[in-house]
């Protein structure tokens, strides 16, 4: 009987719950695809063949050598590596020997999207990837398929659980974002190298893959303004929160008359919007289309299970590819009049955090800075320390070139000891 061949490439968190899923359910997802799955063989490194999962397999099943896995008459392939090298060239060789491919692997993605898309092409295969943005939040499908007759406007996402996590600790104890970072640390939330999370390079490589499939154009990690969590102090929390606002790590992708903007950074949202009330390891994404209006995806956006739920639905839909023989169904458009447009020409609201010299004049010299750049201040408040004062300046709407010149000019006057912040508010 013809049975559908799989072929797994790692055997870290996700590939070790991927490899159980499709021998432990065998009948169901033969029932859902109408026909027979064999995990045929999984590449691995030496290193993983001591993991109790490979005894537990048998050793049959794995391989360490590329060529012996390769050499295999595989549909479908998984990759659940993670990182970009050497899992392009395992991507690349999938697509040439035309096998359908599913992956996880965000960084690889978002840095070779229009490469891999182009190779699944023209060897009239898929390249799918729900697993790479969200976890088990279902988003590239509505992105290809259920969104695709809306002009999509705006992303607006918390996708990155780790620094969700610190940032509602942070918000609702009061602490410091170092003993948050070591809690989500001892927790597991956090890896011993938390870099990719807190400087924001993680949910940068997801607004990229998701920016470029939703606003037809080729957008790389590169490309996006980034900033991370680690600036943000329990002052701005105590701030944001008696002005009505809280703080997430957001991923913003905006399309206007200028252009397309994308960036990551921490932005203050009213407690009144959805995503201010988006806590602990969530994620959530909510998607502006002229016809369909706004439309939120929220669930876990990491976990191996989670994240094997994506993985599976891509590998169920390809196996359907393949029984149909449907082959590439991509329908991402690159439209090449659009235009990337920098950080500096936004326009929003901002928060501004001084230390200054408890003196009089003082606050009228700030104003007057702001004044001069055409950044009008909404409200101020000052408290008084022992020999010196705290300013909070909520501004009105301002550019953002011109506010970048106006603390570089604070930085500069001698009575405003030091620019201790500056957050953006997303309206």
């Amino acid at each position: 009987m013809r049975k559908i061949n799989i072929g797994l490439i790692g055997l870290g968190v996700i590939g070790s719950q991927v490899a159980k899923t499709l021998l432990e359910k065998q009948l169901l997802l033969a029932q859902a695809v109408g026909m027979p799955i064999e995990l045929k063989k999984i590449k691995v490194a030496p290193v993983d063949l001591q993991k109790p999962l490979a005894e537990e397999l048998g050793r049959n099943l794995f391989t360490t050598d590329e060529e012996e896995f390769f050499n295999n008459n595989f549909d479908v392939i998984v990759e659940a590596m993670g990182g970009e090298y050497p899992a392009l060239e395992y991507l690349t060789r999938a697509l040439r020997n035309k096998c359908h491919v599913v992956t996880s692997n965000k960084e690889v993605l978002s840095k070779h999207l229009k490469e891999l898309t182009d190779l699944a092409a023209q060897n009239n295969v898929s390249i799918r990837a729900e697993a790479s943005v969200g976890g088990g939040i279902p988003l590239m499908l509505p992105l290809q398929e259920g969104l695709t007759a809306n002009t999509i406007h705006s992303i607006l996402a918390i996708i990155n659980g780790t620094t969700n996590y610190i940032l509602t600790r942070m918000k609702n104890e009061g602490d410091n974002y170092e003993e948050c970072l070591r809690e989500a640390q001892d927790l597991g939330y956090a890896e011993p190298n938390p870099i990719n999370d807190v400087e924001g390079y993680d949910a940068a490589y997801k607004l990229s893959i998701m920016a470029s499939l939703a606003f037809g154009l080729v957008i790389a990690p590169q490309d996006i303004y980034c900033e991370g969590i680690t600036k943000l102090s329990a002052a701005d929390f105590k701030y944001a929160d008696s002005m009505g606002y809280v703080i997430r790590l957001l991923a913003i992708g905006k399309e206007n008359e200028q252009g397309i903007s994308v960036r990551v950074h921490p932005a203050f949202i009213s407690k009144d919007k959805f995503l201010a009330k988006v806590d602990g390891v969530y994620n959530a994404v909510l998607f502006g289309g002229d016809l369909v209006g706004e439309v939120l995806f929220m669930g876990q956006g990491a976990g191996d299970k989670a994240t094997t739920s994506a993985v599976m639905s891509d590998v169920i839909n390809c196996c359907a590819d393949v029984i149909n023989n449907s082959n590439n169904r991509n329908r991402w458009q690159i439209d090449q009049k659009k235009k990337l447009t920098p950080i500096s020409n936004i326009e929003t609201r901002y928060y501004v955090r001084l230390l200054i010299a408890d003196r009089p004049g003082v606050l009228a010299s700030v104003a007057k800075c702001l004044g001069d750049h055409n950044i009008s201040i909404a409200s101020a408040l000052q408290q008084e320390r022992d020999n010196d004062a705290e300013v909070v300046i909520m501004t009105h709407t301002a550019i953002e070139s011109a506010m970048q010149k106006a603390i570089n000019q604070l930085n500069k006057i001698n009575t405003v000891l030091q620019v201790s912040n500056i957050i953006r508010v997303e309206e």
